[in-house]
């Protein structure tokens, strides 16, 4: 599937762990569209790893940065945005990204995340004496600002990258985002 037509990019949001990157990748290479991870984008940015621009210059320093990357990524066309599990903890993210893309929110419940990431060391949030609770804590104050940002809600429980695109991908032809047809282009605006 292409579309070949210019579009909103598409904004996958979701918890860490949720699979965005995983099936944004998958998304773009469906759509014919590029993927951009804001995540990337942002230590591009800063010359460093989010870490230790966090540690070094405060969590709203990093906010500041995000916010600028975000408002930039929602203006591409054709473009899929895997977000930071974190995009949505400013208004003006949520605004923008809703305003300026389609908005797909990877709903991931905190017991099938703890059994995705248990072992990933690399996750600062995780790096508590009880990460599941962390997890439980995150996504009870998160939901409903993804939800707030969403167009559309995917419940990922666990299936495969290429069930989990199957979904995103019926869900924007359901709503005439993407074109069904194999093979086939976004719909023509002025259709």
């Amino acid at each position: 599937m292409t579309a070949e037509a210019p579009g909103r990019p598409i904004a996958l949001i979701g918890m860490p762990g949720s699979g965005k990157s995983t099936a944004g990748r998958h998304l773009a290479k469906r759509l014919g569209w590029r993927l951009i991870d804001s995540d990337a984008q942002i230590e591009s940015r800063i010359g460093g790893t989010i870490r230790s621009y966090f540690e070094r210059e405060g969590e709203a320093a990093f906010r500041a940065v995000e916010a600028t990357v975000i408002a930039e990524l929602s203006a591409l066309d054709r473009t899929v945005i895997a977000t930071g599990g974190g995009a949505v903890l400013l208004p003006e993210n949520r605004t923008t990204l809703r305003a300026g893309c389609h908005v797909v929110y990877l709903r991931t419940s905190p017991e099938e995340l703890f059994r995705r990431l248990r072992n990933d060391q690399q996750r600062p949030l995780l790096q508590v004496a009880d990460p599941q609770a962390r997890l439980r804590q995150l996504h009870v104050a998160r939901d409903p600002l993804y939800r707030e940002a969403a167009h559309f809600v995917i419940e990922t429980g666990r299936p495969t990258v290429q069930t989990l695109t199957g979904m995103i991908l019926a869900q924007l032809e359901l709503a005439g985002i993407v074109d069904p047809q194999p093979g086939g282009k976004a719909p023509d605006p002025g259709r």
